[in-house]
Formats: structure tokens, sequence, C-alpha cells
């Protein structure tokens, strides 16, 4: 996403090149166990372990976090919390606020996502019925509420009220006629672009990071990657404002993607109000996980299947104390989100329904069948989708991204104003979809014959199966036409240059082949009751089938095989419809679309944008298969330049100083001599650097011939030397080790599980070479035949 923006960055920051140990050190905290003096002899100064130096312990941008040493430097931080409780009362106190501010973030983050989903959820409502007229009475009111109050509405024209008009009533005086379709066509088209274009050029303005999904960059920094900026203030706004005018400009997405950054927008400004979250960077990504799962409640209304979604789909590290606490964020925002009430039914989501009737075990052949159909579309779409997104980038298109959406918003428009179901929202077309027809329904999918008598209808003013009628036909024949739309316009939208989420198209996509298929099943069950499928349980008149219910296993099944979700998707579905006899057949569909779309591809569509972008993130999901070990991948390679160390007490300040600056790596083994190359540890660039300016501003006597020392004891030094640096608390004493036979696999797992950044191969003790995050991505691509250099960031 943000290509342009990523492409400067790329450039102003000093990306390290192939061929060392490289990518991912850039810090680390003085290392509280052991906190040497800087200076041998002398006047000493002890470096405080909770106090390091400025800029020890801090993170460039686009560099991978050090799990293990922030998590080390929690614990450390806790027990000296915990020791101190014990001495005294406001100790005791400081002890009991530490331990609440984790559930006061929680509260304070789940209030201010809820409030924020209201918001946009009532702002994008009013302003896609913006596009068709405005309210007399107020033009802040959307179309439903502006009728609310008329007393002037018939059952078969409920939209209809002298207080809400259309822009051709208001400009030409009529609402009949081709001149006024034409102005109103006109004036959809008209709203459509000044949404885009607004959307578009705030995003280019002030928030790059604020266009497309959030979700593969989200899932990247959750792994431990830094990205400034991605979750900052300028983001929320501009994602905010732009998430708004995206949806009501008509383009075929969503917001429920983009609603899990907003989430994390706002978790990742309150980590800054506690101190243990802002200077964590490990702990704030708990919080962060919390955070997408308060993101997916807010935006279906499903809380529970916000914690699995995060668990399932987003989060890297997931202990179980975050999940308690994401259970909690995810009520607070469902609670403040049904406070607001948004949609103005007392329900947290658009499309909640209810079905009456049951399903039978002979269905189960059309939901698998949808099942197939939505693995097909998934994995389709997602090679269409990332071979559209690479065409971007690499061709002239990617230059102009106002031109690109606004020509794609004309199109839309133009394609979508003359069929009703392309026109309104998808959460609109979802509901319409999920419908189940009762007697008093004037909607078009509800047009069946009339019952010559009225014991033929239902029970609970539900409609007993009847032969298809006029309106019904009509209906799907401008179903399948929008089907075939939203295929091709989905694969084209996403990824534009404006906030855009894929939930709502998957599942629009999904929900019309569902409707579609429960009608046929719904009409030959009607002419065929004698047959030996639908015999002893669709008897004659009865209401067997349930249309809407096939539209919503098809929703899921879609939306299934383009993210391959599988149990959080089963339970918000669940939550959207109440309706828990229809989780076994919501199971089998989206199990059998996540198996078709598996067997052609086996990336989902995040998973596909992140390699798409090249972010360095190990995918926990996909399996090393190869026989491969560490020696294969490590550096120096055979022909490679030997490998850059530090000695732990053979070499000056000055000598140092020549190594890393001649140098781009980010971190240096420590040996005990060159000659011998038994491992001591590993600092890191940043830390070395800092240090040493530090050493030469604060303490007397440190130059450029003064002896660097890693060592516990000082050696003897000449009477007339300088005073030696001892930089032993900055080194890293324990450094993650494998030998040179370690299989790749075994190697691939320590990586995923600890979070590592590099690890240091041996062969009896003696130093061999570094393998990084991102020597290991690059192996594995070359491994699957792909480009080794698409892993583009440090």
């Amino acid at each position: 996403m943000a290509w342009e923006f990523w492409s400067k960055r790329m450039d102003q920051e000093e990306l390290v090149e192939d061929g060392g140990y490289d990518e991912y050190s850039v810090s680390s905290s003085v290392s509280s166990s052991r906190a040497g003096a800087m200076n041998g002899s002398g006047p000493t100064r002890l470096v405080d372990p909770l106090d390091p130096l400025p800029g020890v312990g801090t993170y460039e941008d686009f560099n991978t976090i050090d799990w293990v040493r922030e998590k080390s430097k929690d614990r450390d931080r806790h027990r000296e919390i915990t020791n101190k409780s014990r001495e005294s009362t406001m100790a005791l106190l400081h002890s009991v606020s530490d331990a609440f501010s984790g559930w006061l973030l929680m509260l304070l983050v789940g209030l201010m996502a809820g409030a924020l989903a209201g918001g946009i959820d009532i702002a994008a409502h009013w302003m896609t019925d913006l596009k068709e007229g405005v309210c007399l009475i107020g033009f802040w009111f959307n179309h439903e509420h502006c009728c609310w109050t008329s007393n002037e509405t018939t059952f078969q024209e409920r939209d209809q009220c002298p207080q809400w008009q259309s822009w051709a009533e208001l400009i030409a005086g009529t609402s009949k006629g081709p001149f006024a379709y034409i102005v109103n066509y006109l004036m959809y088209i008209f709203w459509a672009l000044l949404f885009a274009f607004l959307a578009v050029t705030l995003v280019r303005s002030f928030a790059p990071y604020a266009c497309g999904s959030g979700i593969p960059e989200i899932k990247t920094i959750l792994s431990g990657f830094i990205i400034r900026g991605y979750l900052g203030k300028w983001t929320l706004i501009i994602k905010t404002i732009t998430l708004v005018l995206a949806v009501s400009s008509g383009l075929s997405l969503g917001k429920e993607g983009p609603l899990v950054h907003v989430a994390c927008c706002c978790a990742n400004i309150l980590c800054h109000l506690f101190t243990k979250y802002r200077k964590n960077e490990a702990k704030r990504r708990e919080v962060l996980s919390a955070a997408a799962a308060v993101g997916v409640s807010v935006a279906f209304g499903a809380p529970i299947g916000g914690v699995l979604f995060s668990l399932e789909e987003v989060s890297y590290y997931f202990p179980l104390k975050t999940l308690w606490r994401s259970f909690f964020a995810a009520l607070v925002a469902a609670f403040t989100l049904r406070s607001i009430n948004p949609f103005g039914n007392s329900r947290l989501v658009l499309f909640y329904v209810e079905f009456h009737a049951p399903w039978h075990l002979v269905e189960l052949a059309p939901f698998i069948l949808l099942g197939i159909f939505g693995g097909l579309w998934g994995a389709l779409f997602i090679k269409a989708n990332i071979a559209w997104c690479r065409t971007r980038k690499t061709t002239r298109l990617g230059h102009y991204p106002v031109i690109e959406v606004l020509v794609v918003t004309a199109v839309t428009a133009l394609l979508a104003f003359p069929n009703s179901y392309t026109r309104m929202s998808g959460a609109e077309l979802i509901s319409e979809l999920f419908n189940d027809c009762s007697l008093l329904d004037s909607s078009q999918l509800c047009g069946y014959k009339q019952p010559v008598n009225t014991s033929e209808a239902g029970v609970d003013n539900s409609l007993a199966d009847r032969p298809a009628g006029q309106g019904l036909y009509t209906a799907l024949w401008q179903l399948a036409l929008a089907l075939i739309f939203k295929m091709l316009i989905t694969v084209i939208t996403f990824g534009m240059k404006v906030p855009s989420g894929l939930f709502i198209p998957s599942m629009a996509v999904g929900a019309i082949a569902g409707r579609l298929l429960g009608v046929g099943m719904e009409q030959l069950a009607y002419y065929n009751h004698d047959s030996l499928i639908f015999r002893g349980w669709c008897s004659p008149g009865a209401d067997c089938i349930t249309p809407g219910l096939y539209a919503m296993v098809g929703a899921a099944a879609c939306l299934g095989g383009v993210t391959r979700m599988t149990v959080s998707l089963v339970v918000i579905m669940f939550e959207l419809t109440g309706g828990l006899e229809y989780i076994v057949p919501l199971m089998a569909a989206t199990m059998t679309s996540k198996w078709v779309a598996d067997a052609l591809g086996r990336e989902g569509i995040y998973e596909a944008h992140i390699r798409l972008n090249g972010y360095p993130f190990l995918e926990p999901k996909e399996e090393f298969e190869h026989s491969s070990l560490a020696v294969d991948v490590m550096r120096p390679r055979r022909g490679d330049p030997a490998l850059a160390v530090l000695t732990q007490d053979g070499m000056t300040v000055g000598e140092v100083e020549t190594l890393v600056e001649s140098t781009h790596y980010s971190g240096f083994p420590v040996v005990v001599s060159q000659e011998s190359q038994r491992l001591v540890g590993f600092v890191l660039r940043r830390d070395v650097l800092i240090s040493i300016d530090n050493a030469r501003k604060r303490q007397d006597g440190i130059v450029s011939a003064s002896q660097v020392v890693f060592t516990e004891h000082t050696p003897a030094q000449p009477p007339e030397a300088p005073p030696p640096l001892r930089l032993r608390g900055i080194m890293d004493l324990s450094p993650f080790t494998v030998t040179d036979h370690t299989p790749m696999d075994i190697t691939v797992d320590i990586f995923r599980k600890l979070g590592l950044r590099q690890c240091l191969v041996t062969h009896n003790g003696r130093l061999l070479g570094i393998i990084t995050k991102k020597d290991i991505l690059k192996h594995m691509a070359q491994m699957a035949n792909r480009d080794p250099d698409s892993i583009l960031f440090n």
C-alpha cells in the first residue's frame, strides 16, 4: 500500500545491502543484570539499568524489535516494582496502579474505538443517501430518519415521504420521466466523484499510510516490525474522515478492515499515556492485538468473533492475559456502539436477521456447493487482485493514484446506478439478501405469486413456498448482473489509494450467489414436492427452504475463500444472525471454501499483500518443507568477506569506530580474539556508537587510543595508557546460537516463536556466521521459486 511513500522512505533510510548480518539489529536496552562502569579507572559513572542512555533501547524506522529483550526488560521492571511494594504504602499503591493500568487502557481503547465507529456509521449512512436526495426538515438526516416521523408514508412506498426529496424533485420539480432519471443519474455520479476525490486527495496530502485495508501492515507490525507513523494521530484522523468518504462514494469496498486499523491507531495513541506501554514495544503489541479484536467487534457487532479474529488471523503473540483483555475491550466497544445505536434498530449491525425455518440434512449438498464457489472465487480474486496491484506498482499507472481513483469511481457509478442492487451500499445489499421474506414484505426478492387462499400462507408472518412471480424473475436477472459487476470491480478497487476493506464486497458476492441458489432450491422444492430428495420433509405449502440462509452461507464461503478465516468467521456470522442452529451449514461451507482455495493457492489475501509489499513477515501458517541446514543459509557465504567482529579486549576506540563506520551491519559478534573466534556475546551498532559518543563527552580521558573492554574485569594497562572504555553493560551475554548442522525447519520455528532478529551460527563454540530474519525470508522465497530480492525492507 502507499507505494510512493514507501519508495520515498526507502530512499531516505540507510537500508542495508545484501550479504551481511545487517537487517534487524538496531538497538538494545542496557543489561539489567550487570551494568558496568563506563571507565575502568579514575572518576566512574555507573549506568543505571532502568535509566539507559538516551537512544539506547529505542528502534529506528523499518526495523524489527527484539522480543526477547523487551520481555526480559518488562520482567525486570515488574520484579522491581513487586519488591518495592513491600517497603512502603506509596510503593504498594504504585504496584496496584501498574497492575490495573492494562485494564484501564483496554477500557479507554474500547470507548474510543466504539465512539469512532458509531460516528463513521452515522456519517457514512447520511452521505450515502446524500447521493440520491436531501431531507427538507434537516439536511443532516438520512433518508430513513427523515421519513420516520412522517404520517404520509404508505406500506408500498415506505421510503417515500414529502420531507425527503430526490435531486430531480429539487432541480426539475418532478420525480417522474426520463429527465428526472437523468438528473438523478448525473447527481449520483457527481457526489460519488466528489467524495472519492476528497478521499484520495486527503490521503495523498496528509497521511499516505491511511490508504488500503491496513490489516497486512497491522499483521506485520504485530510480528515486531516498526513502521513509524502508521498508527499515529494523523493517520487516525485522515483514515476516519476518508473512510466515510470512500464508503459513501459507492466504490466496491467496506469499512470493516479499515476499522481494525482505526482501533489499532486508538490503542497506539492511548499507550503513550502509560509508561509501561510507552517504553516497551512488546507490551504495546499486546495492546494492539486486543485493539484488532475491538476493530472487528465494532465493525460487525461481534465481540466474540473479534477476539477469535485477532487470535486466528492477525496476532503474532497472543498470551492468555491478552485474551482476557481483548474480550473486555471488545465488550466495552460493543456496548459503546450499542449505546450510540447508529443504525436506529437497537442492533449492533445493519443486517441482523432471524430465520424461522430449520435447515434439513439434504441442504448440506448446496451449502457445500456454495463452499466450492467461495473457494474458487477467493483463489481467483487473490490472483487477479495481486496481478493488478503488481501492474499498478510496476507501470506508470501507479504514478497517477488520483486519476485512477476517479476513473474507477466514475465507471462504478455509471454501471451501478441503473441496477438497484448495485446502487445501494454493500451493507444494505447484504441486508436485503439476508432478508427472510414475510407476508408484508414489499421487496422485489419477495415477488412471489400470491396464494389463492390465506390457508397457504405460512405461520409467524412467514411465506410458504410459492411459485416465483414476475417481480422475483426481474430481481434474479438484476442480481445475476450485480454478481458479475461486483466480482470484476472489486478486483481493481481493493488496493487503491483510499481506505478500502474487503469484508463487505466479498460477503456481497457470496450473498448474491447464495440467494440465487436459494431461490433455485426453493422453486425446485415447490415443483418437485414428490421427488425422492424432498419427500418427507418438504410437504406442499410448507416453508422449508430459506433463500436468506443460502445468502448467509454464501457470504461466509466467499469471505472465507478470500481471507482463509475459519473459526472466527463462523462465530462472526453466528453473531450477525443470532441463529445457533445454522452453525453446521456455516462450518461446512467455510471449511469447504478453505480447502478449495488452499488447493489453488496457499496464501490468503492479506498474506499475498504482505509478500507483494515485501514486508519481513514470517507466516506462522506456512510450513518449511526443505532439508537445508543452518550453514546453507548463514552469512558470510563462501567467497564473501570474513565476518566482521569485535574482540573482547584487543581493540581501541578508534578501531571500533572505523569498523562500525566502514560497514552497514547493525550488530557485531564479540569474540575472545581474532584467532580463536570463540563467541562471547553480541553488541548492536547503535548502542556502540551512542556509548562511545557519550563517553567522549562525559568521561575524562576517553580518546581514540583508549582500549575497548567487554570483559568483567579490566585487564592491566601500561601506566601511560589512557583509561579503557568498558562496554560490557551494552553487550548481550546470551545471544541465541545454533550449530552449523541445525536443520532450517527448526531454525525457522525458533525465529517464529521467539521473534528473533538474528541468530549466530557456531561449531564447537567457534563462531562461523549469522542468520537474520531477512536471510530466512530470502531463502524461503528462493525455495519457492520467487524473487529473493522481493524482501524490500530491512
